[in-house]
């Protein structure tokens, strides 16, 4: 967590304290500044005087720009300079959550933070949208140049990219080039990705579009593709659930990751219960579509170079192969001795 000097309760006291009992009732009940840190309605602050949300909400803005003018609030100064320094320090810009999580871990304190965020006029909200998380500034260049490049970030990527941490922080870098270097570095690149909603990380910590079934993991099979694709060779179905139980402390039954492997087109069986992934080249069908697939590609083979480039298709006995080969139904030899698709 971050270092901080903030002392939010004596604060908050003495800023709140220009304010007559129901419009300062108002406001630590629209912030959660009371010990049981929950923040109400409008509706149910305004059941609780007897008047409309729109009065309850007239009530709250007076009340802030009261405590703007007050000397109680420009005797606070330190605080909300403090503030601005720390997010300057975080780019400029940050997630509200992230920021207010580095500054403390209690709801309370959080809530007086948000508070004066509120209030102070160094800072400037943005709303969550269905791009980005709620944010915060200081800069409103940056934040501009910030919410462009993150966009032309994920439009840089396929649905189906996975990149590690590293490479993902180069490719948002080279979106940022126009970026102010007042605030620009690695790190800081690595907090505003958090500021996107669109891209994120797996629990792997590879990168990608946040929609993704590599990203966002729904279910056994996702997780046995984030395995498969660490292990970077073919698995059998045994492996992968014990893998995903140890990596990822989910408990998996065997039957169940083998009958997700069955059903998901990300996987291609390539022995007896031995699975890899499609992105790797393999494709479906059993060795007889395995065996024709490779003669129409490169012609007629002798069966030693067909032995050769099905073993690296399939996990099985040369047998199996020989005795495919020798179905006529299905292939022949030509003149010369060498396997043709009947």
């Amino acid at each position: 967590m971050a270092t901080t000097k903030l002392k939010p309760k004596q604060t908050t006291k003495k800023i709140l304290s220009p304010l007559k009992d129901r419009a300062f009732d108002v406001v630590v009940n629209r912030f959660g500044l009371s010990e049981d840190a929950k923040r109400k309605t409008l509706e149910a602050i305004g059941e609780k005087y007897g008047i409309t949300r729109e009065r309850v909400r007239q009530i709250e803005h007076a009340a802030l720009n009261a405590i703007r003018k007050s000397d109680a609030f420009k005797s606070e100064k330190a605080t909300f300079e403090e503030l601005k320094n720390m997010i300057e320090a975080f780019g400029g810009l940050v997630a509200e959550g992230d920021f207010l999580n580095s500054i403390s871990k209690d709801p309370k304190v959080q809530n007086h933070v948000h508070f004066y965020l509120v209030l102070g006029d160094e800072f400037t909200k943005h709303k969550e949208d269905e791009h980005f998380q709620s944010r915060w500034s200081t800069d409103d260049t940056t934040a501009d140049q910030v919410h462009n490049s993150l966009k032309k970030l994920y439009e840089s990527l396929s649905d189906d990219d996975l990149v590690s941490e590293n490479e993902m922080i180069t490719k948002f870098i080279d979106q940022l080039k126009e970026t102010s270097n007042k605030f620009f570095n690695a790190e800081i690149a690595k907090r505003w990705l958090s500021v996107s909603k669109k891209v994120n990380r797996n629990p792997l910590g590879e990168w990608g579009k946040a929609e993704s079934s590599n990203v966002k993991t729904r279910g056994i099979k996702d997780f046995a593709f984030l395995m498969m694709r660490k292990h970077g060779s073919p698995m059998h179905f045994r492996e992968v659930a014990t893998a995903i139980c140890d990596t990822f402390d989910k408990k998996t039954h065997v039957a169940t990751c083998h009958n997700e492997l069955i059903k998901d087109g990300r996987f291609v069986l390539v022995g007896r219960g031995i699975y890899a992934l499609s992105e790797w080249g393999y494709k479906k069908g059993v060795v007889r579509d395995v065996i024709r697939d490779i003669i129409k590609k490169e012609g007629p083979l002798s069966k030693e170079d067909i032995i050769d480039r099905v073993l690296k298709e399939r996990y099985l006995k040369q047998n199996t192969i020989l005795v495919n080969l020798q179905n006529p139904k299905y292939f022949k030899k030509n003149k010369n001795g060498l396997y043709m698709v009947a």
